[in-house]
């Protein structure tokens, strides 16, 4: 099977997830389509416009940037639409949540949104599907080359648990604290063809794969493969899909950034013909699964003689080694929040410590994680 990928520069273009909660009772409402209704009317047009879409469920909607060249001008995008977005759902009675999962909203009483393709995907998965109330942001990064998407990718995973634990906003789940900073990461990989990639050579060993799962009927097409990382043949990027959606500004910022600098860097030294980094699969499974379950706190695999390492000491030199490709793409400010995330507190981390002062008190968590999207100020200081 021949999948032509659309080759590009290393641009950049980010999808946000948001679920819609009630400014009184703080539970999720299935109002997406009356938002989409007055958005409409306002812009005199069918869509909603490119830049905002509908998702799975009528409680979710995701902003998606425009083809950015920054971070900046990625982050600029957002906030245009967010302007757009929030007087009207504010006249609904509605706030924007941006996390992982709701702290104790059930899957009983959601809508599924209209659409042969998430009917066919709800009668397939059945229970896993139903239960799917997760949030995450979405980052593409253009690849000028196909021959470097595989490796690249591979070696992406190297780094799934640093972006991991840096976006981790989903600890608590129906009203229970998990014990996990994602829950998110763990409900996600339950879905046929989610999770963890293949990691694969070349692109060619991708097609082959591609041609297998049409074939016995697992997918009808490419973008059906829902993997943590995987191609865009389409965009020509290289898709990051397994972060929790976040609130902060600053947090989503510095998310984004390092990812963009990640993708640029070992796409460079791939092209180079540099060997790049290398887990074995056993490892890469190994910490996701500690990343998501104790944050910024895991204890990660960094190579495949098994040496381990504290993840916020390994992601302080990682972040140090980018500086100079930040400063290249124009996002050195972004990137150094990722240290301001590691003293501060992930989302996973403040959500908890809230909880644990109040009590218990869930409409609280919820109370902070829309203010820290109202905020433009340090969130951390919510």
């Amino acid at each position: 099977m021949d999948i032509p990928f659309a080759e590009s520069r290393p641009t950049l273009g980010v999808e946000w997830e948001f679920c819609l909660v009630d400014k009184q009772t703080r539970d999720l409402v299935n109002v997406a389509d009356e938002i989409f209704d007055r958005l409409n009317e306002e812009a005199g047009r069918g869509s909603g416009g490119p830049a905002l879409h509908r998702e799975m469920l009528r409680n979710t909607l995701e902003i998606v940037t425009g083809v950015c060249e920054t971070v900046p001008e990625a982050m600029a995008d957002l906030e245009t639409t967010l302007a757009r977005v929030l007087p009207v759902t504010d006249e609904l009675g509605v706030d924007l949540l941006a996390a992982g999962t709701h702290p104790f909203a059930t899957w009983l009483n959601q809508e599924l949104s209209e659409g042969e393709r998430y009917a066919e995907l709800i009668a397939r998965t059945q229970w896993w599907g139903r239960q799917m109330l997760i949030w995450g942001v979405h980052v593409h990064v253009g690849m000028p080359r196909r021959e470097t998407v595989m490796p690249v990718l591979s070696a992406m995973l190297t780094y799934h648990p640093h972006l991991q634990a840096l976006s981790a906003s989903s600890p608590m789940w129906a009203g229970d604290d998990t014990g996990y900073a994602s829950n998110r990461a763990m409900m996600f990989q339950q879905l046929p063809t989610a999770g963890l990639p293949f990691q694969f050579s070349t692109w060619a060993e991708f097609e082959d794969f591609v041609a297998s799962q049409v074939k016995t009927g697992v997918i009808d097409q490419v973008d059906e493969i829902r993997w943590d990382i995987r191609p865009s043949p389409h965009h020509g990027t290289l898709e990051t899909r397994f972060c929790d959606s976040v609130a902060s500004r600053r947090d989503l910022a510095a998310i984004v950034a390092l990812n963009h600098c990640l993708v640029v860097d070992l796409e460079e030294r791939a092209a180079a013909g540099e060997k790049l980094p290398e887990l074995p699969p056993w490892h890469v499974q190994e910490n996701k699964w500690r990343a998501a379950r104790y944050g910024m706190d895991a204890w990660i695999i960094t190579d495949s003689e098994s040496n381990e390492r504290l993840l916020r000491d390994d992601l302080a030199d990682l972040v140090q080694r980018l500086v100079p490709v930040a400063e290249r793409l124009g996002c050195s400010a972004e990137l150094a929040g990722v240290e301001q995330i590691a003293r501060h507190g992930a989302s996973y981390e403040r959500q908890r410590a809230l909880a644990a002062d109040s009590g218990g008190d869930l409409v609280a968590v919820v109370d902070m994680v829309v203010r820290e999207l109202r905020s433009t100020g340090d969130a951390a200081a919510s």
